[in-house]
């Protein structure tokens, strides 16, 4: 029988990699990263064959000359290895992965896109480098497109979560799975809309979202000053209000928001928190217990972690 033992949803950032020293809030960065590790220890104690890995993607593995709403990984992945994060191929469960992707076409669900060859980059290797360290798992990775408008609906988000709960349910082997959410909180990063660049700058980073298929690495030392040079924008009364949907169990009253009004509300950043809804969506919307929140101006980031626990967990 195959069961679903445990949800994380988590923040990531490269700058914990590239930065460390330089963060000022280091009480701050480190409750954070003691965080992960309980995180690790949770899942660790769940014991899960298989984690349904769901992350986004910062044009290092996909481009403006194809981008899916959602892609689920069901053959190879290779991540990219930007900024300290994991690189090399990553094991994936392939059967577990296939019957995914069989069940929501064949439904009629969903017709999600999948790479028999994914490249992954931080928006799930950060997840894979902190909270499954050491853990003998594969994975089911699946990529949201969260930055190249237009973006999938959280509602959409919310329909393909309980999807995928149902597939993993009717997979016919034995599998203990568990699904992370990996990005947000609140933040925003100084993208433009890709179909309206305004300055050079953002000419540059249409240009690199559009030509860096083959060279994407060629344009990471500019794209990285450009996000250095940001100033933050976090917004932490709006990452409390979520933790505490996620701790009630109702993170499925952000499938109401559009997309406009998330980012008026958590920034652009903050549109990464379809991965938190599909990841709960997933778990059913069992009540989590939140783990962290610390506001990192220096990451440009509202940090979090919390994990849902199924009844059968608990105790």
């Amino acid at each position: 029988m195959t069961e679903i033992v445990l949800g994380v949803g988590a923040s990531h950032s490269t700058l914990m990699n590239t930065h460390w020293e330089q963060t000022r809030h280091k009480d701050r960065a480190e409750r954070f990263r003691d965080a992960l590790g309980e995180a690790r220890q949770a899942l660790a104690k769940a014991r899960p064959d298989t984690v349904v890995l769901v992350g986004s993607n910062h044009f290092r593995g996909f481009w403006l000359d194809l981008i899916p709403a959602f892609t689920l990984g069901v053959g190879e992945c290779v991540a990219s290895g930007e900024s300290g994060t994991p690189k090399g191929p990553q094991p994936v469960d392939v059967p577990l992965a296939r019957h995914i992707a069989n069940s929501l076409v064949e439904s009629g669900r969903f017709d999600t896109a999948f790479s028999a060859r994914l490249q992954i980059d931080h928006g799930q290797s950060h997840a894979i480098q902190y909270l499954l360290d050491g853990l003998d798992v594969e994975i089911v990775p699946l990529v949201v497109n969260v930055f190249a408008h237009p973006l999938p609906t959280p509602q959409r988000c919310e329909q393909l979560g309980r999807a995928i709960r149902d597939a993993v349910l009717a997979f016919p082997h034995d599998r203990r799975v568990a699904v992370v959410g990996s990005g947000g909180l609140s933040h925003r990063l100084p993208w433009p809309d890709w179909r309206d660049p305004h300055g050079e700058d953002e000419e540059f980073m249409v240009g690199a979202w559009l030509d860096g298929r083959e060279n994407w690495q060629e344009y990471d030392p500019r794209r990285r000053e450009i996000i250095r040079a940001a100033e933050a924008a976090i917004t932490p009364e709006f990452d409390e209000e979520f933790l505490s949907l996620i701790e009630r169990g109702e993170a499925h009253r952000l499938s109401t928001c559009t997309t406009e009004q998330l980012e008026q509300a958590a920034g652009n950043g903050g549109q990464e928190l379809r991965t938190w809804l599909l990841m709960a969506a997933a778990l059913d919307h069992t009540p989590g217990r939140r783990l962290a929140y610390e506001p990192m101006p220096e990451w440009l980031t509202g940090m979090g972690v919390a994990v849902l626990e199924p009844q059968a967990q608990r105790g």
